[in-house]
């Protein structure tokens, strides 16, 4: 028999030996956790594939979320990716975008239906054009009704992006910046990096010192729209509060790369992709890289699965690249050394891992077992340079290792 989607994410989430409060934090997390999370992935593509260095016969394992950075690999030419989600939705939006790619008549529909996400056309495009090509699975997914009576699919026409746990989050703190009479607009419109800095100080700063925003952010259901678990809140904070770090990672976010050049500030700010000519964003749905996207769409599959098991049923050095996302930041000592046995087993020489972590420092040394971790090379320079250019801004590090 299989796994209810809601106890498959429990399982994954729910820490055996934490206190009931935590237990109990941690199953609203999961029940939050079982829908839609994030119609975009907050992790960046273009740093991730750097380092990575994915070589032609590579085969890549990683996480889908979204499924832009799975899309996104496929532009440096690897020979497989594979992403892996336990959320159906996640897995049913990687499906979508894959079937669109093979069936849709050129780029333009493409970028109207992912890109702008909000043209009414979209339904019909899905109904003659998607639907009949894709898997029963998630066609289901795409037309059942929410908790509201619409058919998912008609995400597609009201903008995708404002909709899962992540867009509504988004969109709850565009309401407190309206209630505080902050006009996030203006970030979107300066014209230089002084100019974004003049308006985080002025408009967003000031924010992060109100009580009340003080008080909601320190506690930790708060973030789950983040998609922050209650195991990980601790990580995040640190000895600081939680607005403080909030606040730090916002201005990285808002004044270290220029907007024209960051399609996650304008998901932020702007709850959606900017719609000029020459708009940033992800390399899967840039036109530049469509025909190879066509090409080598072929090359991806999006399977729901637990990780730590998918991994574990691969053959002995048959994988190059691991990118493990943030999952970790949820794990056990216990947990963390049965990931790495399984990825280590599974390595082919020169394999690397990348992955994400709320705090700063790799949380490996002192956790995982020495006898696995001796056999890993850090590459604390490299990871240094990605966590700084990492344009999501919104984990403390990005880290990579090698296999010696």
């Amino acid at each position: 028999m299989v796994a209810q989607p809601k106890r498959i994410i429990e399982d994954a989430v729910v820490r055996k030996d934490a206190r009931a409060k935590d237990k109990l934090l941690d199953k609203a997390f999961a029940l939050a956790f079982n829908g839609l999370v994030y119609a975009q992935i907050w992790e960046d593509p273009v740093v991730d594939m750097e380092g990575l260095a994915i070589q032609p016969d590579n085969r890549i394992m990683c996480i889908a979320s979204g499924s832009c950075n799975a899309l996104s690999y496929l532009t440096a030419n690897p020979a497989q990716v594979t992403a892996v989600d336990l959320n159906r939705a996640h897995v049913a939006l990687g499906q979508l975008k894959i079937t669109a790619i093979r069936h849709l008549p050129n780029y333009e529909r493409f970028h109207r239906f992912f890109g702008h996400a909000d043209h009414g056309e979209n339904k019909a495009v899905y109904k003659e054009m998607i639907a009949p090509h894709l898997d029963a699975e998630s066609r289901r997914y795409w037309e059942k009704r929410d908790i509201k009576g619409r058919r998912r699919i008609s995400y597609f026409t009201k903008g995708i992006y404002r909709r899962g746990l992540l867009g509504n989050f988004i969109g709850l703190a565009h309401l407190f910046a309206k209630l505080y009479k902050v006009d996030l607009n203006k970030l979107l419109e300066a014209e230089t990096l002084e100019e974004q800095r003049a308006v985080f100080e002025r408009e967003l700063a000031p924010v992060f010192d109100k009580r009340f925003v003080r008080w909601l952010t320190d506690q930790p259901a708060s973030l789950f729209g983040l998609g922050i678990p209650p195991a990980q809140f601790d990580e995040l904070a640190g000895d600081e509060r939680m607005a403080e770090v909030l606040r730090r990672r916002l201005e990285k976010l808002a004044c270290d790369f220029e907007v024209k050049d960051n399609y996650f500030a304008w998901q932020a700010f702007g709850r959606g992709y900017d719609r000029k000519s020459d708009a940033p964003l992800p390399p899967y749905l840039q036109r530049a890289n469509w025909e190879a996207m066509r090409e080598r769409i072929d090359r991806l599959d999006v399977v729901r699965a637990n990780m730590v098991e998918w991994i574990g049923a691969r053959e002995e050095a048959s994988l190059d690249r691991f990118v493990l996302l943030d999952a970790q930041d949820w794990m056990n000592n216990a947990q963390l050394d049965g990931l790495w046995s399984r990825i280590t087993r599974a390595a082919r020489p020169g394999a690397r891992v990348l992955f994400r972590t709320a705090a700063e420092p790799t949380m490996l040394p002192g956790r995982l077992d020495d006898a696995i971790l001796s056999k890993w090379r850090y590459l604390e320079d490299k990871s240094a340079d990605l966590t700084a250019r990492d344009r999501s801004s919104i984990y403390g590090g990005v880290h990579l290792y090698e296999l010696v």
